[in-house]
């Protein structure tokens, strides 16, 4: 349920630096999530961060995201209109509304769902290889890192169900350094929660047209594992979910442009099979949390999560063995 209170404080701050064409349309709420909640005010993007946000790291990261070394690559913050409530060092970019961080977007156009062929895959991993050849040193811990550990404390919280027993055995078999919060760390600028969602196009300034595809959603920006950028498109495609093309056409582009987190040749599957696995139990840990809080049954794309979970636990035997013999099969759609 959307707080109203919230939500008329991000639409009042989107009105106040509006194009002045756009104030009297109708705002739409992009996205409302216990993470954070997104409206659109004609062509500004309004966000309120979790609760629980850090206000330093925020603004450091908002830094990073104005910096010119990622112009071209990630969507930069606006200023917050100077009679908006602000404090402290960042007070040029970040607001306080209603007990909540929040900060200002131009609106982009996302990738359409209705139209999955045109999603723009080629352009993603050119951009997350060059975000992780950027050298930024002046970031925290990239924050995905947290999101499975998270995940799976929510799922435990609730009554046990058959699916969210499969969810928890699946999170078992997962090494000790995916398990945990952190991971497995590491030195490079990476998203941190990056999927199909977190791309949007601004139009071009010359002709009005489509421009350039840009990252969005800096939340958890930071130092870390690249290859767990990759690891949500990955288990989408070891699911059966992401169709091989548009897997290829993205991991091709992503090592063509240089990427870091894979070998330049050979086999990927070495590198992104536990990573994989473990944003495949992630992502089904949510959705049972979401039916529950939902009071629902799983829908079908669920459903097949938390299928993709009870063959981890079967074959995790199998895996281990593979490893220590030097046999890889990441075949576990």
């Amino acid at each position: 349920m959307t707080d109203g209170g919230l939500l008329a404080g991000l639409i009042g701050l989107g009105r106040t630096a509006a194009d002045r064409r756009d104030v009297d349309e109708e705002p739409v709420v992009l996205s409302n999530r216990v993470d954070g909640l997104v409206v659109r005010v004609g062509d500004i993007v309004v966000k309120a961060h979790a609760p629980d946000t850090d206000r330093a790291e925020l603004g450091t990261r908002l830094r990073a995201a104005a910096h010119p070394l990622l112009s071209g690559v990630l969507l930069a913050p606006l200023p917050i209109p100077a009679d908006a409530d602000r404090r402290g060092a960042e007070a040029s970019m970040i607001a306080q509304v209603g007990g909540r961080l929040a900060t200002m977007w131009p609106a982009g156009e996302p990738v359409s769902d209705a139209d999955p062929d045109a999603a723009p895959w080629t352009e993603a991993g050119r951009l997350l290889a060059r975000l992780h050849a950027t050298p930024l040193a002046d970031l925290p811990s990239a924050g995905g890192s947290h999101r499975l550990a998270r995940a799976i404390a929510r799922l435990r919280s609730l009554p046990p169900t058959p699916a969210g027993r499969e969810v928890v055995r699946a999170f078992d078999t997962l090494p000790p350094w995916a398990r945990k919060a952190g991971g497995r760390g590491g030195g490079v600028v990476v998203h941190g929660d990056w999927h199909l969602g977190q791309l949007v196009r601004r139009p071009a300034v010359a002709d009005g047209g489509a421009g350039a595809w840009l990252l969005i959603d800096i939340d958890d920006l930071g130092h870390g594992d690249p290859v767990w950028d990759l690891a949500r498109s990955a288990a989408w495609y070891l699911v059966g979910l992401l169709p091989p093309e548009d897997w290829w056409r993205f991991l091709s582009a992503y090592r063509a442009a240089g990427g870091c987190a894979l070998p330049p040749a050979g086999d990927p599957w070495p590198a992104l099979d536990v990573p994989a696995q473990a944003l495949a139990v992630q992502m089904a840990a949510l959705a049972v949390v979401s039916a529950d809080r939902e009071h629902r049954l799983l829908d079908d794309l669920e459903r097949e999560l938390v299928d993709a979970c009870r063959r981890i636990s079967l074959l995790a035997p199998l895996d281990r063995f593979n490893k220590a013999t030097g046999i890889h099969d990441a075949g576990w759609s």
